[in-house]
């Protein structure tokens, strides 16, 4: 019988597995892996294949407890990005989003959609010094945005046709998505 051979790949094989497997490790690696795979901008939608959202009947209320009704959207350029503050791709593309919220934030509405609790939310936001806010869904979402993933990240143009819808991380900053959004609020 010959005796088993620890290698240098072997031993780094098992301590990733051992980081994987602890929470506090594993995240921070998720997230790292995801921000290498959020450095493309999403792409734009063709338009004969763009979703035209009918539907605005939509109530959220931000983590300030202000509501917000969907309906005052129409006729808005519309940023809508579903993400949880456990979700490893989310948190990876979140200082992109922010990054464009600030340059944008007058001329486009952004809703940071989760279902969470306010409190785990604020703290969330407080804790990355994030300048947005966080929405909660008080009523079920146009059919449009039916989500089976997170991160699921929609633009809308003014005439409600769904420009970009990108599930997973991306690089939202990028000039490619500003290019865009400058197109979508000079139209």
């Amino acid at each position: 019988m010959k005796k088993p051979k620890f290698s240098i790949s072997n031993i780094v094989f098992v301590v990733l597995i051992a980081l994987l497997i602890f929470p506090q490790t594993r995240t921070p690696i998720q997230v790292f892996l995801n921000k290498g795979l959020a450095l493309f901008g999403p792409s734009v939608v063709k338009k004969e294949k763009r979703a035209q959202l009918t539907d605005y009947n939509w109530i959220l209320t931000n983590d300030s407890g202000e509501t917000f009704d969907f309906n005052e959207a129409k006729g808005k350029v519309v940023l809508i990005n579903f993400w949880a503050t456990w979700c490893p791709p989310c948190i990876a593309e979140m200082p992109s989003l922010d990054e464009l919220y600030k340059t944008y934030k007058v001329d486009v509405v952004f809703l940071f959609v989760s279902n969470e609790d306010p409190k785990t939310i604020s703290n969330f936001l407080n804790k990355h010094n994030y300048s947005f806010k966080a929405h909660m869904p008080k009523t079920a979402a146009p059919e449009a945005f039916e989500v089976g993933a997170i991160p699921r990240t929609f633009v809308i143009d003014k005439n409600g046709q769904i420009v970009i819808d990108k599930t997973g991380a991306a690089n939202w900053n990028s000039d490619g998505v500003r290019k865009q959004l400058d197109i979508l609020v000079n139209q």
